[in-house]
């Protein structure tokens, strides 16, 4: 008896994670999906018609931010990975005894609220703020030169928001590397250069999969930066589906538009 008990254990210990995911993502996404094929209104009630052209209409009205979006994505993960990889591999290896004291400064953002960090930036990026405003002080720029309201400050904000859920990944991969292996490739007369390119970065390369997921999928979802640092011309999906849901009432566009823009990130 003990044999098939051991068996049954470890899926039993599974059921309150698969319970609260069926409860809080699964019915909710199944509801979403039947409101995105429903047709009528707020005021008088949505019905199911099964209508999935919904679906067309909706990427014909917002293809533009969809792309832009996954586009905005896409350069927040290259950059935060080429930022925080070079810090995440000196804290690992050159770190010591300090190490929790750097990976702290790395997360010390996140004490702060989302929302306060983003208008931060917001006032950063002004135009007479204390970077933009410097410049020009400086006669780096124009004096009609601004940052804010456009497509870098939105990507500004992202990459400062999401750097902690790429280097914390990298650093747990990084940490992890055996240092026999870097002295056996130099034993085997290997150049820093080539014993980087062919066994720390390859062995890295599950940290680098993981940073990727964590920050591509908020990234692309984020409306809060593109709202607070852009402008109509940098508006996200997500600013979107913000709109269609609490603006114009429309769920089933707003509902639509969300399962879209998962297939997108997929």
């Amino acid at each position: 008896m003990a044999g098939p008990n051991k068996g049954v254990a470890p899926y039993l210990l599974t059921l309150p994670g698969v319970a609260w995911l069926f409860v809080f993502f699964a019915v909710p996404m199944a509801t979403m999906f039947s409101v995105s094929l429903q047709e009528g209104s707020l005021a008088e009630g949505y019905v199911f018609t099964g209508r999935w052209q919904t679906y067309l209409e909706a990427l014909g009205l917002y293809d533009t931010q969809v792309v832009r979006s996954l586009a905005y994505g896409a350069i927040v993960t290259l950059a935060t990975l080429l930022i925080t990889y070079p810090m995440s591999y000196w804290i690992a290896f050159r770190g010591g005894p300090h190490r929790t004291l750097f990976l702290l400064l790395i997360l010390l953002p996140f004490f702060t609220p989302f929302l306060v960090r983003t208008l931060s930036w917001k006032l950063i990026l002004a135009d007479n703020g204390i970077f933009v405003g410097t410049l020009k002080t400086l006669g780096l720029v124009q004096p009609d030169f601004h940052l804010l309201a456009t497509p870098a400050a939105v990507i500004f904000g992202l990459i400062y928001n999401f750097l902690p859920f790429m280097a914390l990944p990298l650093y747990v991969s990084l940490e992890r590397l055996d240092p026999s292996l870097l002295d056996a490739a130099h034993d085997l007369y290997s150049s820093r250069r080539e014993a980087f390119l062919r066994v720390t970065f390859p062995l890295s390369l599950p940290g680098v999969f993981a940073g990727s997921l964590l920050t591509f999928i908020p990234a692309v979802g984020d409306f809060i930066n593109a709202e607070l640092l852009g402008s109509v011309n940098t508006t996200m999906i997500g600013n979107v589906i913000e709109r269609e849901f609490l603006v114009s009432n429309d769920y089933p566009t707003g509902s639509a538009l969300s399962f879209i823009l998962m297939a997108g990130i997929l």
